[in-house]
């Protein structure tokens, strides 16, 4: 299945329906009074977080969504039925904004939960309202009021717990592979995962988080370098960043130099992302340069930052790991 987080849509909300303009007509009644019904209230667009949805593939394929219009009002004072509401599931994670104004309308974060994006036209009162001691027969009633139309920006954020960020080729792909169910892609090449993959890690004492491997991140992502600008999305809900750092023998560049450059094209992207909790965590031990090793734990410890050394493959240093995650996540039981 593909994975689609961003995607614009049309949608309508229902017109309400049509007062009625209507007087009694019954046989021994000379002085039939107005009895026009009102209109229904037309339906509205509704969002609802669906966990049963991973993207937004349905909408990639549907791009109108319209609420159906209220029935007009009846004679009789019988009221014309409510339209429809056009409900949308869409991911958990999802936020929705108004494409023209910029305008969030909600932000999905729960599952279950729901919002009106286009709120329907309501009924116009039908001619039974409108009588008055000098007015006993009106003979007019109110058009139902117009639905909303807009275009809505329908956009994905991974709910996660830890995000898992570096260069292509960092281990990151590993590293989820080995803590969790999930079996994304691995090879050594650049981008060998081509979109974000979620995977629960769940421990021996019964408690759980949700690690994300959000796709290699280069130089000039935020610019839309890379695959980074369309992923660098997902980072904003995480809890806190792992940042992978590949210190082996045949790792290009600098360890420290790769460090800062990614944490670069974070702050470019969006300042919050730097104030997120971040560990570092060196990767490939088991053919691991030394001096790259020392380099980049010096670094950690004159900044203050949580540092980890791993190697995924034998899986040494990945309980210690494992152990300080759930303690700064909090890991559901």
């Amino acid at each position: 299945m593909k994975f689609i987080d961003y995607v614009k849509v049309h949608i309508s909300s229902g017109h309400g329906g049509s007062g009625c303009v209507s007087f009694r007509r019954e046989k021994y009644v000379p002085r039939g009074g107005p009895d026009g019904g009102d209109g229904g209230k037309g339906g509205n667009v509704v969002f609802r977080a669906d966990p049963q949805l991973a993207t937004l593939l349905d909408l990639r394929y549907q791009k109108h969504y319209d609420a159906e219009k209220g029935q007009n009002g009846m004679g009789k004072k019988k009221h014309g039925k409510d339209g429809a509401d056009a409900v949308v599931p869409v991911p958990v994670g999802t936020l929705l904004t108004d494409s023209d104004t910029g305008e969030v309308i909600a932000d999905l974060n729960e599952p279950g939960k729901e919002a009106v994006a286009a709120k329907g036209g309501r009924g116009g009162l039908g001619n039974s309202h409108f009588t008055t001691a000098t007015r006993q027969a009106p003979k007019f009633a109110q058009p139902g009021e117009p639905g909303e139309e807009k275009d809505v920006t329908v956009e994905l954020k991974l709910l996660a717990d830890v995000g898992l960020i570096g260069l292509p080729n960092a281990g990151k792909s590993t590293l989820i592979s080995v803590i969790s169910a999930a079996r994304p892609k691995i090879a050594d090449y650049p981008f060998t995962t081509l979109e974000p993959v979620l995977g629960v890690v769940k421990l021996e004492n019964f408690r759980s988080f949700v690690v994300a491997d959000i796709p290699g991140l280069i130089e000039g992502a935020h610019r839309g370098v890379g695959l980074g600008f369309q992923f660098l999305r997902h980072v904003e809900r995480t809890r806190i960043l792992l940042h992978l750092v590949d210190v082996s023998q045949g790792a290009p560049g600098g360890p420290v130099e790769n460090l800062l450059k990614i944490n670069r094209e974070l702050a470019l992207y969006s300042p919050e992302l730097t104030r997120k909790p971040q560990a570092v965590v060196a990767t490939k031990t088991d053919s691991a340069d030394p001096e790259k090793m020392r380099e980049l734990k010096e670094y950690c410890v004159r900044n203050n930052i949580d540092f980890f050394a791993i190697s995924a493959v034998r899986k040494e240093g990945v309980r210690e790991l494992l152990s300080y995650l759930v303690v700064k996540v909090g890991g559901a039981q």
